[in-house]
């Protein structure tokens, strides 16, 4: 318990020499504090910079998706219409140039197919004719082989169907007989 004095305040209970606190334990915990801020500033930096290049990577990965879904929009458009294109082709080809009573539908026909071609031009659709030229598995479709001595082997000797590409991937590949070794 306190006793009072005479003037009758009461006087503090002696708690103890209070410890005094040591100048290098101090600094040691502030550098240690520091350090510590410093590595989780590092750490959050390096997040901040890694949620950054994702974003990049994403901003990019959608332009690319975008541009390739407009340069290749019309893709089953184009496999849908290159029938057309073949039956113009086998028309001109079973009309006979020499009679005159046709020579009107042979221009006619020759003008639309001149027109459709344009068209699918304009698009990006190009039409590959491989005659003549060495197989490419990757553009040719071979319905047939045929034994040639005078031709190289794997080389394209007939073509069916014309193969056609759209930005360069392919639409439909080319319909060829190919050469091979007797």
């Amino acid at each position: 318990m306190s006793q009072e004095t005479e003037t009758g305040n009461e006087e503090p209970e002696n708690k103890g020499p209070e410890a005094p606190l040591e100048p290098e334990l101090v600094i040691d915990e502030a550098e240690s504090d520091s350090e510590k801020l410093q590595r989780e500033l590092a750490d959050a930096n390096e997040q901040v910079l890694r949620v950054q290049a994702e974003m990049q990577n994403v901003r990019r990965r959608t332009q690319r998706d975008v541009e390739n879904a407009h340069k290749f929009a019309l893709d089953k458009f184009v496999s849908a219409l290159l029938p057309v294109v073949d039956n113009l082709e086998r028309a001109l080809s079973t009309i006979d140039g020499d009679d005159e009573g046709q020579k009107p539908v042979a221009e006619g026909l020759q003008l639309t197919l001149k027109s459709f071609v344009d068209a699918l031009t304009n698009f990006k659709v190009e039409q590959g004719d491989p005659a003549g030229q060495p197989f490419d598995a990757d553009l040719h479709q071979a319905v047939s082989m045929l034994p040639s001595a005078d031709i190289e082997a794997n080389t394209v000797i007939d073509v069916f169907q014309k193969g056609y590409t759209l930005h360069g991937r392919l639409v439909r590949p080319a319909m060829v007989t190919v050469s091979k070794a007797p």
